[in-house]
Parts: structure tokens; C-alpha cells; sequence
């Protein structure tokens, strides 16, 4: 009875303890507004886009209404493999921010568009990629593969001629759609720029993520440059594989030479010489990887081992790059005639720098590594403000004085960068292929060209700017309160620290002896 009564009574205690005048009604009342709201407006949202879908199939073709198909579709696919990415992480929010990060990258393929048919009334490669791509497509969803595959791209296929089969390959899924291709080129560099998160994670756990992922999400030109039907996405994509690839293998992870030799494939077949450098940055930084504490007995077999494939891979590339380039040998002249060919090539157009006369040859470009603090200056934070010639430079220009003020406020971190460098080889990776790469790429005269070209290295330059603080910085700066928060008079004691106590009757080591203030 008694346990009875003492059950019968704590909902009376409860009803007694409610503030009078307060009831469940009004939150309950809320709650159910804002879901109708929420339904309201999803309702309208779909209403919204079956309108538009219709309208743009009565006064479009396929090559833009298409794109109305391919989007979903691409946000469909892309959700469920986020959300388990976002399960495995500790951090809030991180799903939010990937979901936000593919639609803005997806939205970029947009303007992208806009600029290769609209500003520049379709002379860009885009234009020729769908074209061919389209006919490929055509031949592969008509023929009978029972009699074997023939069809000539009437080029080699390492370069030009493999992002014409990768296109071709999307647009037998898709259709050929203009539209919707510059936006599953889009969709591929994202995922790019989502396994360069990841190396980060894995291979640098103690790296600013959370800030490095605001960084190489939201980056405008890594938004969108590699958002268009082009080498950039396909390269954006497979150097994010190799560097996931190199992270899990120097943190000894199931699945590295997969990643590193499908990312090392991809790259090669379209830009062998940058395979090059990622295969030179990953020898130093294996070289310098730390030793398991526990060595199995297989240990240095399985090292030799690696190293030899290494060894082997980088030769291969080496051999690629002197095909891909036509240079007889893989020497000092052979690289000195592929750096001067390329200055010459790129010494056109509106946007040149160190502009050559008509009859001057080819420039001999210099091995000196004395001007290596030019050339990472000049990739990496030129155009400058000054030195823009249209609208488009000007833009860029402005993000690169950002990206150069972020660098020089980072110095405590960047100060870390020569013990990182030898403590963790992914930093090692990191620096080794943004040198190598400033020095190549310093040969191109052409700001648009180069502003393109930029972002095979940004998301590794991002990294240096992920770097955590010195233990000892942190540690001050938590201590000192701001001056605006401190009171009258105790300015000497946040800088210098909390005061000693002093004995009753002594006297005060504020004052002078005769009494005044010091």
C-alpha cells in the first residue's frame, strides 16, 4: 500500500512542481508548426523543380535538361557514402560540412560552364571533349562487343585521347549531356579533395582538420577550376587517390599499394611528369617513415621489398614522361628541353608574364636551385593584383594575396615545418612534391594557364597551413586574457602572471620607498 501511494503521488508532486500557467500545449503546438513548415516547404521544393524539369524539356535539348537528371542522381549517390565517412569521425558537424562541400562543388560546375560556352563563346577543350566523347559514347551503346572493340580516337591514347575515353565512358551511363557532364567532372574532383582530407587524418592526425577541411572544400579555385569536362577534374580525382594511398602506407594500412598504384595509373595516363613527383615525394617520405616499435622478422624484407617497387614504379614514370614528351632519354637535357618547350608554348595570349619576342627561341630554363624561392613565390601566389590584365586575373589575384597573408600570419607554425619534416613523413611528402612542382610548373608564362595548373598542388600547400601550434604558444595564449576583459590596474598581473603572496605587515613591492607609485 504504502509503495502504492508513493507511485500515486509523484505525478501530484510533478503537477505541483509545474510553474502555474504553464502547460505542454504551446511547445507541442511549435514543434508541430515547424514540421508542417518543413513539409510546406519540401512540398514547394519539389513542385519547384518538377515545374523547371518541365520547362526546360519543352525549350532545351538534352545537353541542359540533362543536367537536371544527372544532379540528383550524383546527390543520391554521394549522400550514403558521406554520411558513413561522417560516422567514423569524432568531430560535430562533419557530415553538414561534406554535404555542403559536394552541392557547392557540384553548383561550381555551373559558372564553369558559363565561362567556357558564354564568356569565351565555347574555345575551350571542353567543347571538343564532349564532341568526341559523345561520338564514343554512341559507339559503345550500339555496338555488339561480341566481335571485339574497334575504334579509333585518331590520337594516342595517353593524354588528350584518355580523357576522350573517360568521357565517352560517363556519357554511355548519363547520355551525352553538356551540362551534365561538366557536373560529374565536378563531382569526381570533390572526391579528390575528399581523399586529401582523409591523408591528412590519417597520416597527420595531430593537423588542424577541421580547419584544413574549410580550407581544401572551400578553396574558390579548387571549387572551380576542376569543374569542367577536362584534365583537371580527372587529375584532381587520382591525385587524391595516390596521396590516400600514401598516407595509408606510411601508417601501415591495409590497401595502400592499391590506392597509390590506381591514383599513379590514372595521373600517368594523362600528365605522367606530375606522377613523377608524387612517386619522388613518396621515396623521400618512406625513406624517412618511422619504425614500428615491434619489428616482425619479415620487417626488412618487406622494406627492401617496397623500396624496390618504388624504385621500379618511379623508372617506369620516367620512361612515360620521355613517350609522353618525345625527348630521347630521361636526362638533364631531356628535362631542360621539356621546361623550355613549355615556356615557349605558354609565352601567348593576354595573360603573359616575361613575355619573348616572335623570333627568340625556346628560353633555356635553368637548374639552379638558387631560384627555387622565386619559382614556389611565383606558382603559388601570383597573379598579382598589380599584374592583372582582365577580370578573370584580378579574381585570382585576390585569393592568392589571401592565400599569401594566411601564409605569412602561419609563421609560428611554418617555423615547425624542418622537425616535421623528419618526425612526420607526410609532411616530408608534402614539401617534397610542392618544391618539385613550384620548380616545373615556374616555367609556365601564362597566368591563366598557371592559375589552372595550380590546383594539382594546392591541396597539398593547404596542408602546411593545417599545422598545429607550438605547445608552448598555445599554452600563453590561454593564459593571457584579452585587454579587454581585464580589470583596472591588473594589466601587470595578466602579463606577468598571478602575484605572490605577500606577508600581512610587509610592505608593498608596488610602491617606492617614499611612497609614491613606481
Amino acid at each position: 500500500m504504502a509503495a502504492l501511494l508513493v507511485g500515486r503521488s509523484r505525478p501530484a508532486r510533478r503537477a505541483r512542481s509545474r510553474p502555474p500557467g504553464r502547460s505542454l500545449a504551446p511547445a507541442r503546438l511549435r514543434a508541430s508548426l515547424r514540421r508542417g513548415r518543413l513539409t510546406v516547404l519540401a512540398w514547394v521544393a519539389v513542385l519547384g523543380y518538377v515545374t523547371v524539369f518541365v520547362l526546360a524539356m519543352v525549350h532545351t535539348s538534352y545537353d541542359t535538361w540533362g543536367a537536371l537528371l544527372v544532379a540528383p542522381a550524383l546527390m543520391a549517390v554521394g549522400t550514403p557514402i558521406l554520411a558513413r565517412v561522417a560516422a567514423g569521425n569524432p568531430e560535430r558537424g562533419v557530415f553538414k560540412l561534406l554535404m555542403v562541400a559536394m552541392a557547392a562543388k557540384l553548383a561550381c560546375a555551373f559558372p564553369r560552364y558559363l565561362m567556357a560556352f558564354v564568356l569565351y563563346g565555347g574555345a575551350a577543350d571542353a567543347k571538343m571533349y564532349h564532341q568526341k566523347g559523345s561520338d564514343l559514347a554512341r559507339y559503345l551503346t550500339t555496338t555488339d562487343f561480341s566481335a571485339g572493340l574497334h575504334y579509333d580516337l585518331g590520337m594516342k591514347v595517353a593524354g588528350t585521347g584518355f580523357v576522350i575515353i573517360v568521357t565517352g565512358v560517363v556519357y554511355a551511363v548519363t547520355g551525352p549531356t553538356l551540362v551534365g557532364g561538366f557536373l560529374v567532372f565536378s563531382w569526381m574532383g570533390f572526391w579528390g579533395l575528399l581523399f586529401f582530407w582523409r591523408a591528412l587524418q590519417i597520416a597527420f592526425p595531430e593537423a588542424d582538420s577541421r580547419r584544413y577541411a574549410k580550407l581544401v572544400f572551400f578553396l574558390p579555385s579548387l571549387l572551380f577550376w576542376p569543374s569542367s569536362i577536362g584534365k583537371d577534374a580527372w587529375m584532381m580525382f587520382c591525385l587524391g587517390l595516390t596521396t590516400y594511398g600514401v598516407a595509408r602506407l606510411l601508417d601501415r594500412r591495409f590497401g595502400a599499394f592499391a590506392c597509390i598504384a590506381l591514383g599513379s595509373l590514372g595521373t600517368a595516363m594523362v600528365r605522367p611528369h606530375v606522377t613523377v613527383l608524387a612517386g619522388a615525394g613518396l621515396s623521400v617520405a618512406y625513406l624517412l617513415r618511422k619504425r614500428p616499435r615491434q619489428v616482425s622478422a619479415l620487417g626488412p624484407l618487406r622494406t627492401v621489398l617496397t623500396a624496390a617497387v618504388l624504385a621500379v614504379g618511379v623508372a617506369l614514370m620516367l620512361q612515360q614522361v620521355s613517350t609522353f614528351f618525345g625527348t630521347n632519354g630521361t636526362g638533364g637535357d631531356a628535362v631542360n628541353q621539356v621546361l623550355s618547350e613549355t615556356s615557349r608554348r605558354t609565352s601567348q595570349g593576354d595573360s603573359v608574364i616575361n613575355a619573348a619576342t616572335a623570333d627568340e627561341p625556346a628560353p633555356a630554363f635553368s637548374l639552379n636551385p638558387v631560384k627555387l624561392p622565386m619559382s614556389v613565390v611565383s606558382v603559388l601566389f601570383r597573379p598579382f593584383p598589380f599584374e592583372a590584365s582582365n577580370i578573370q586575373n584580378l579574381i585570382q589575384s585576390v585569393e592568392c594575396f589571401a592565400l599569401l597573408v594566411m601564409f605569412i600570419r602561419a609563421w609560428p607554425q611554418l617555423a615547425r615545418i624542418p622537425k616535421l619534416f623528419v618526425q612526420r613523413s607526410y609532411v616530408a611528402f608534402t614539401v617534397v612534391y610542392t618544391l618539385l612542382f613550384c620548380w616545373a610548373f615556374s616555367t609556365i608564362n601564362n597566368m591563366g594557364i598557371l592559375s589552372r595548373e595550380r590546383v594539382q598542388v594546392l591541396p597539398l600547400v593547404l596542408v602546411l597551413l593545417a599545422i598545429p601550434r607550438p605547445a608552448a604558444a598555445r599554452r600563453v595564449r590561454s593564459r593571457r586574457p584579452p585587454l579587454w576583459r581585464v580589470q583596472p590596474g591588473q594589466w601587470r598581473a595578466a602579463r606577468h602572471g598571478p602575484e605572490l603572496p605577500v606577508a600581512v605587515g610587509a610592505p608593498d613591492p608596488s610602491r617606492t620607498q617614499g611612497g609614491s607609485t613606481s
